[in-house]
């Protein structure tokens, strides 16, 4: 018989409800002797005799049943919980508090979100989009959406996007006014709407052509940590943007957006969704890893230095 206070006070309220040592221990899968030594060492440390007993019957002392009355509904809400407990492990429900990267949260997490609400009604995501590098394990965050190239090794990375491409694009009407650059050195004549990247400042936009790479900081009237902003600057013709094709791509077709220096623009490795560990994963976290993971690329891809 285990001898921690939680068990042994399960076993008396067994022994009390069966009125019987020996229909106890068959209940709880335990020798009668066992039951009773554990019982009787309750009883020794509290000081106070619980049960009454005779050869034929076993009852509560008045004492007993003081602490009955306390113990029936005490135990009742512990085993409540426990049974909550193994409903989240085989049902995903609660809270996963995620962060992403504010291009993460709109090409991975948006476009996806109101199937993975359809699909798991009793999972509530809190998101918090910033561009900031955060220890989400130091944060209290259970998971985050980030370029592969910012997942730390010793996390689970599970693929959500394929690898991205870079573009730089502008409107119509700014293009109008401006000349198209020719090599990313002529952006320096140009106003260019800026990302930053939480502590680490504005982005210094990186091209490359025939192996050579190059980077640029640009100059212009605007700097965000906003995707929606930085697109809503870009559709207005307040200047130039680097973002990456696959967010771009419905703009390119509505003309609302060209491109300019398709030639130089390199590729990232993709988003992942990366987080601590898989042991006792949360089936929630398994279910949203599940919706949002895409297969891997045909051909490995050496890790990139970039940082975008």
């Amino acid at each position: 018989m285990p001898g921690d206070d939680l068990n042994v006070l399960s076993a008396l309220l067994a022994v009390a409800d069966a009125r019987s040592f020996t229909r106890a221990a068959r209940q709880l899968g335990v020798s009668p002797s066992a039951l009773s030594h554990a019982i009787r060492g309750l009883e020794e440390r509290t000081g106070v005799r619980l049960l009454s007993r005779t050869t034929r019957s076993v009852a509560p002392t008045e004492a007993g049943e003081r602490l009955l009355a306390k113990l029936r509904p005490a135990i009742g809400d512990v085993r409540d919980a426990l049974d909550e407990l193994t409903h989240l492990r085989e049902r995903p429900a609660g809270r996963i508090r995620l962060i992403a990267s504010p291009f993460g949260a709109t090409l991975v997490l948006a476009p996806r979100i109101a199937a993975f609400a359809e699909a798991y009604p009793d999972v509530t995501i809190d998101v918090m989009i910033t561009g900031d590098q955060i220890d989400i394990v130091s944060s209290g965050f259970d998971a985050g959406i980030q370029l592969g190239e910012y997942v730390a090794r010793d996390m689970v990375a599970v693929r959500v996007s394929p690898d991205q491409r870079a573009a730089i694009v502008g409107s119509p009407a700014y293009l109008a006014g401006h000349p198209a650059p020719r090599s990313p050195r002529d952006l320096t004549a140009h106003r260019c709407i800026n990302c930053r990247r939480g502590a680490m400042g504005p982005y210094r936009w990186e091209f490359e052509k025939d192996g050579q790479a190059l980077s640029v900081a640009v100059t212009g009237p605007l700097t965000v940590d906003s995707a929606d902003l930085l697109m809503r600057a870009a559709l207005d013709g307040a200047g130039l943007i680097y973002g990456f094709e696959d967010h771009l791509r419905p703009y390119f077709a509505s003309g609302a957006l060209v491109r300019v220096l398709e030639d130089w623009c390199p590729s990232f490795p993709g988003y992942f969704l990366y987080y601590p560990s898989r042991r006792q994963q949360p089936p929630a976290l398994t279910a949203l890893a599940g919706m949002l993971r895409v297969p891997a690329p045909a051909r490995g891809r050496a890790p990139s230095s970039r940082r975008r």
